[in-house]
């Protein structure tokens, strides 16, 4: 059985030296995209894990090195990367909130300093990438020991059996059946990359549903970038330039594809189909959110 501290050992690590931290945020959106930011914003991947609970952060200041690891939907603990702790400072809740990171991780819903956390400061501990173990970023799968609710853990006192070094990175996973896909606002800048070339690639209808209030809007992606170039535009805007959105919360927002269509159907037969979803789904203004 090959264990977390034998691999440690073979880079010249001493295991006692390393925290072990797995990442599972409680708020569901934020677990959710927690295995994309790690690999595609690995800075607010770092952000999140640069401030702990109380306990956590006595362990921490205590640790040479910091292994993290996520979790994903499947239940499987990948690994995210080996950090040097070079340190930390105290941070208010003013300067916590104040943050760019941060305030990118509310928008998946980190509470982080709730107002429930005993004292005004925490410790902002400065976790720099290492090169170590690099190619195995996404691939290294271990065992948790026991119960899992003790997320940080010291390498030598505990024995992370290694499952498997994947091919391809768990990280970035492949893109699920279109029909099946349903994303947030907040999740079109961070989508897996084989996602997003996924999207590059079809053309078609998609949706945007209001949660708020179950208001609906029809539109239709082709082009150079096709339905992820349509998307991206909203994830920058909030809108799209639709004037009937333009009033709405994005938060609120769900995207979904209704139809695909062939990569070389003309433009003015998209469009011919886009309005045939509008006139089934009845989103035309007052009953949706189309104003044509």
């Amino acid at each position: 059985m090959v264990d977390l501290s034998d691999l440690l050992r073979l880079e010249g690590l001493e295991p006692k030296d390393v925290l072990v931290l797995r990442h599972r945020p409680p708020e569901p959106e934020l677990a959710r995209v927690l295995p994309w930011l790690a690999d595609q914003r690995p800075d607010l991947f770092n952000a999140y894990q640069s401030t702990q609970n109380p306990r956590a952060e006595s362990a921490l200041s205590n640790a040479v090195y910091v292994a993290a690891f996520v979790v994903l939907d499947d239940g499987r603990v990948v690994f995210a990367g080996l950090y040097r702790n070079a340190g930390w400072s105290p941070m208010d809740r003013d300067a916590f909130r104040a943050l760019d990171a941060h305030r990118e991780l509310a928008r998946f819903g980190m509470t982080g300093f709730a107002e429930a956390d005993a004292g005004e400061t925490v410790r902002r501990f400065d976790l720099r990438l290492t090169e170590t173990f690099a190619d195995w970023k996404g691939r290294l799968i271990i065992d948790w020991p026991p119960p899992p609710i003790a997320w940080h853990r010291w390498a030598d006192r505990n024995v992370f059996r290694v499952r498997a070094i994947l091919e391809e990175s768990a990280l970035n996973p492949p893109m699920p059946d279109w029909r099946e896909l349903v994303l947030g606002w907040e999740e079109l800048d961070v989508l897996p990359a084989r996602w997003r070339s996924a999207l590059t690639q079809w053309r078609g209808i998609y949706q945007i549903y209001d949660a708020s209030d179950g208001m609906r809007y029809v539109g239709a992606a082709y082009g150079g970038e096709n339905i992820l170039g349509r998307w991206q535009n909203y994830a920058a805007s909030g809108h799209g330039d639709n004037l009937l959105l333009k009033a709405r919360d994005p938060h609120q927002f769900r995207f979904s594809i209704l139809e695909r269509v062939s990569p070389d159907m003309m433009p003015d037969d998209v469009i011919r189909l886009e309005a045939t979803w509008k006139r089934r789904l009845h989103t035309r203004d007052p009953a949706g959110l189309n104003s044509n």
